[in-house]
């Protein structure tokens, strides 16, 4: 149905001899999609017969790549989003942060935001800002015993040189998933910059 609802589009738009390729997530479903498509058109339509067809979805890529590296630090990970967590699970605990951040001097005004677990760009932003009010949440431990779910330092350092790679990451798929100019020429670029970002800290 997929297949037959896109070759009507080609056939409207009169681009079936004009496809060079078709970008998609990387999944079994859309592997038979561009197989079945191969298939409804003359082989000699495609550049170098179809071979580069399929394109990976650059975003997706690096979905991949950054989920199997956030697993390095899932039990980190888990500690920081307890505590933010804790700290938003009620109108008087957000009071009571903000009221201890402004004692302390600290001038940011970003909220603690809690992540969704799938969706790893929301995680990088609950981690950096975590990471400013890092002192604040050693601080409540002190005056609040019923908090019990403060990441140790080393967890917190862990975290910290993971995250500060992720920036990389969020800054490339933003601009991977741009709509209001062409993506396909900075992909490469933005690649490189993180192979070499990934180098200089031993990660590649």
């Amino acid at each position: 149905m997929l297949v037959a609802a896109l070759m009507d589009c080609f056939y409207e738009l009169n681009i079936d001899r004009k496809l060079s390729t078709l970008t998609l997530d990387n999944c079994s479903t859309n592997d038979a999609v561009v197989e079945d498509i191969l298939n409804e058109l003359p082989s000699a339509s495609f550049m170098l017969r179809g071979s580069l067809f399929h394109m990976r979805c650059c975003a997706r890529v690096l979905n991949l790549i950054v989920q199997d590296g956030l697993s390095v630090i899932g039990q980190a990970i888990a500690r920081i989003r307890e505590s933010v967590a804790y700290w938003s699970a009620s109108p008087k605990r957000e009071q009571k942060f903000v009221e201890a951040s402004h004692q302390e001097g600290i001038e940011s005004t970003k909220k603690l935001a809690l992540d969704y677990k799938t969706c790893w760009n929301s995680t990088y932003l609950m981690l950096e800002t975590a990471f400013i009010y890092k002192d604040m949440f050693f601080r409540l431990k002190l005056r609040q015993p019923q908090y019990r779910c403060l990441p140790t330092e080393e967890k917190w350092e862990l975290a910290e040189q993971v995250c500060s790679k992720l920036k990389i990451f969020y800054v490339a798929t933003n601009l991977f998933s741009g709509t209001k100019y062409s993506t396909s020429n900075i992909y490469f670029p933005k690649f490189c910059e993180i192979r070499i970002a990934g180098s200089d800290v031993g990660m590649v």
